[in-house]
């Protein structure tokens, strides 16, 4: 097996409110795994009617957001229109291309009681040719992922295509995203993409006998073809596809220029980039402009 490459640990971030995340990409071993740029796991949080965890309106550009939930739910809003309440298992993929605002709140019916947040949020980069595509939002329910059995662990295949099935999920170049749940004694060889990292959600994994923590993720070498396998209940996803080449970061703006970040930000300064129905509050523009 080819020599393992730099294991990514998390940092913390605070959303606000108390609503933490780990952030596992960008990240100072490297920027991007195949076309995801951002990589975020929330949660387990279990908030109570006082606590307000809802990201107000705020701007995308060059990007897709794809949202997943293990627990809870969420209502999304966006200024295509969209209104869409996301829960466990169903894909949420939305394509910001030239620009795209949406928030993400906590349904009406949840908010009288305890509840409970779980979940993923990644950034897939677009192409250079598809960044200033017109913005759309997708939802996939979780009844049209399709969810298989390999060496005893149970793969729902979210994005991409992989043991032979493909997801509903249309997307703008190579992408692979995988959910995978294991029990003692699974086992069953990772599928091949261009690039590829393994995350893990809850449990412990081994990796041709290596141990991984959980909330750690290890990138994998191209050619490499590891064993993964679990101990007692885990939970990973695995994440790749073909790379698109290094891009500029600031805020929630992602392009393959830097002047278009600037633009992006003089854009939301000057509330030029939508708004979404229903909607008044925004988040404001960090102080350090890019």
């Amino acid at each position: 097996m080819p020599p393992a490459l730099p294991l990514i640990r998390p940092h913390t971030k605070d959303l606000g409110g108390g609503f933490t995340v780990r952030r596992l990409l960008p990240s100072a071993q490297r920027q991007a795994v195949g076309p995801f740029v951002f990589f975020d796991h929330f949660g387990p949080i279990v908030a109570g009617p006082d606590d307000n965890h809802d990201v107000r309106p705020h701007p995308h550009i060059g990007l897709a957001t794809v949202t997943t939930l293990f627990e809870g739910a969420m209502l999304h809003r966006d200024s295509t229109g969209a209104v869409q309440r996301i829960e466990p298992g169903a894909v949420n993929w939305m394509t910001a291309g030239r620009g795209i605002v949406h928030s993400e709140r906590t349904p009406d019916d949840l908010l009288r009681g305890p509840r409970v947040s779980h979940g993923l949020q990644l950034w897939a980069a677009l192409p250079v040719a598809d960044e200033e595509v017109a913005p759309s939002f997708l939802h996939t329910p979780a009844a049209a992922v399709t969810a298989l059995e390999i060496g005893g662990a149970r793969v729902r295949v979210l994005v991409g295509e992989a043991f032979g099935v493909r997801s509903p999920v249309a997307v703008h170049s190579e992408t692979l995203y995988l959910d995978i749940a294991l029990s003692a004694g699974d086992a069953f060889p990772l599928p091949a993409s261009e690039e590829r990292a393994v995350y893990v959600v809850s449990g412990g994994v081994q990796l041709d006998g290596t141990p991984l923590l959980p909330h750690t993720m290890q990138p994998l070498a191209a050619r490499a073809e590891p064993m993964l396998s679990a101990s007692g209940d885990a939970r990973v996803v695995l994440i790749g596809g073909a790379p698109l080449g290094p891009r500029h970061i600031w805020w929630n703006f992602v392009s393959s220029r830097k002047e278009r970040i600037v633009q992006a930000a003089d854009d939301w300064a000057a509330q030029r980039l939508g708004t979404v129905p229903g909607e008044t509050e925004f988040i404001p523009l960090p102080d350090r402009q890019p």
